[in-house]
Formats: structure tokens, C-alpha cells, sequence
């Protein structure tokens, strides 16, 4: 997917969390709701999470140098990785102090109006931003339908954060305003702690998802399978090649892929011929996966 893509999913966020932490804090303030606070909480963090996502992007473009030959584009796994930890330790830790304390110290909300009101505008704005974010992702997709399995296959960091964390906020609004409703209608605080205590154990959860997927693309996943069988089709139909190692590549980025493969050429080609094959193959792969950028291909023995 297209950097603009992520960037138009992430100022939507952006702006949706903004809003949303500001009315919540005034209704919290208002009502003295402990599950209202901890999404107060909650929208806050993700607003400076969408920051961080787009400086990860920014930094991502930066071109090649001596230091980093192979450029920056995990940068935005890196800021990604990071998204996840304070997701982590910030939205889930708060959520699960502000629910313990009140469950230990219960209050009754007196009028839950500013709650129902901010609630119900927070679902619209999230829905709303988490349409541009699917939107976006869907757009380079051919499977539509499987989303958990589409997030795990993809290597575009920034947009499935937001994704996982639009959602993420949409389930606690949700948890947040059944809370609220319970609480009141059966004139019992524990519940409203109880719903952040909830809250809590699901930012962590989906943090620990988030984390783990950032993980694996900042330690360099591979392409996808049919990336890489691909790329033996094109090996298989070259007249020149006899033979070639398992093609291996790595993401250092949603749009660049780096290729080494070696190859086994036939043995009536002299250095020109095998110079221009080699020339003409990295040629093709390129244009036929304009994703992978940087391919280097060796002539050795392969091993049996």
C-alpha cells in the first residue's frame, strides 16, 4: 500500500481521538465515571500513538546512506513496536488502576446524560475512522473478507495499527457504555469499575497482538509465499538457468523488498551472455514486483 494511504488513516484517527479524548474527559469530569476516564485515557494515548505512526512514516523515506545502505524503511515497524508498548503500559495499565480503585471506592454516577451524549458521538467518530483505515488497507488486498489473516500477512504497519486500535476503541466504547448502563439501572458503582477493569485487559491484549506483529516484520520477515514462488516462475522460464536456491528475501519495508537468490547458469555461456542474463533477469523481476527494489543475484555452485 501507498504511504497516502496510511496517512489518510491515520489523520483520520488522529482527528477522531482528539475529539473523543476531550468529550470524555469533560463527561468523566462531569459524572465522575472511572470506565469514562480510562477511555478519556484510552483516546488520549491513541492520539499520540497516530503522532508517532506518522513520524515513523516520515522517517521511513529517508534515502539510503553509508550507515543504512539498505535505507529506513523499518522505522515504521520500529514506531509501530513502540505504538504497542504504550498502548500497553499507558491505555491498559490506567484503564486497570482506574477500574481497581473503583471498585475499591465506588461512587455513583449521578446523571450518566454527559456519558450516554459523549459515548454514542465517540462510536460515531471511531466508526467513521476506522472505515478510512479498512478502506486503505482493503484497497491493496485481494481477500477482502478474512481481516484477522489479511493483518497478519501484511507488512503495512502503520495502517494495521490504527485498524487494531479503532477497534480496540470501538470494543471499549462499547464495554464502556453497557458499564455505564448497568451501573445505573441496577444502582451498583462496581460495575462501572468493573467495565474499565475490562477495558484494561483488552488493550492489553490487543497490544500484545500489535507488539508481536511488529515484532516480526522489525526482525525481517520474508515476502510472501507466493511473492517468492513467483519469483521462481520467472527463474523456471529463463532458458539460461539450470538451477537456483531457494530465493531469499526480507521487508524492510510495506513497499520494499530486498532479493538475494543464486543461480546455476548453463555451462556454454560466456561472461557477457551470463552478465546479460543476470542483467535481464533482475530487469524482470523488478518490473513484474515493483515492491522488490533491491535484488542481487550470485552465479555459484549450488549445493546438492
Amino acid at each position: 500500500m501507498a504511504a497516502g494511504g496510511s496517512n489518510i488513516a491515520i489523520y483520520g484517527a488522529i482527528g477522531a481521538n482528539t475529539l473523543i479524548a476531550i468529550s470524555k474527559f469533560i463527561a468523566a469530569s462531569f459524572t465522575g465515571s472511572s470506565a469514562m476516564m480510562a477511555e478519556g485515557i484510552h483516546s488520549l494515548v491513541d492520539t499520540g500513538n497516530g503522532l508517532l505512526l506518522l513520524l515513523g512514516i516520515k522517517r521511513s523515506k529517508q534515502k539510503p546512506d553509508k550507515m543504512h545502505p539498505f535505507g529506513y524503511g523499518k522505522e515504521v515497524y520500529f514506531w509501530s513496536f513502540v505504538v504497542s508498548v504504550l498502548i500497553f503500559a499507558l491505555g491498559g495499565g490506567f484503564a486497570l488502576y482506574e477500574g481497581i480503585h473503583a471498585i475499591q471506592d465506588p461512587h455513583v454516577i449521578q446523571d450518566p446524560t454527559w456519558n450516554y451524549a459523549v459515548l454514542t458521538a465517540a462510536i460515531l467518530f471511531e466508526g467513521t475512522a476506522l472505515y478510512l483505515a479498512l478502506k486503505a488497507f482493503n484497497k491493496s488486498r485481494k481477500n477482502k473478507r478474512n481481516l484477522v489473516r489479511n493483518i497478519i500477512k501484511s507488512k503495512d504497519a502503520a495502517t494495521f495499527a490504527v485498524i487494531i486500535e479503532d477497534t480496540a476503541a470501538l470494543m471499549g466504547l462499547a464495554i464502556a457504555l453497557l458499564g455505564v448502563f448497568l451501573s445505573q439501572q441496577l444502582n451498583n458503582p462496581y460495575i462501572d469499575g468493573m467495565a474499565s477493569v475490562v477495558i484494561g485487559l483488552l488493550l492489553l491484549s490487543v497490544a500484545t497482538f500489535l507488539a508481536r506483529e511488529s515484532k516480526g516484520l522489525l526482525l525481517g520477515e520474508s515476502a510472501t509465499p507466493e511473492t517468492i514462488s513467483e519469483i521462481e516462475k520467472i527463474l523456471s522460464k529463463n532458458i539460461n538457468i539450470k538451477d537456483w536456491n531457494l530465493p531469499q528475501t526480507m521487508h524492510f519495508g510495506p513497499n520494499n523488498i530486498l532479493l538475494v537468490v543464486e543461480i546455476d547458469l548453463i555451462d556454454n555461456l560466456n561472461l557477457e551472455q551470463a552478465e546479460r542474463t543476470m542483467e535481464s533477469l533482475r530487469l524482470e523481476i523488478k518490473h513484474k514486483h515493483p515492491k522488490i527494489q533491491q535484488v542481487y543475484i550470485q552465479t555459484t555452485d549450488l549445493a546438492v
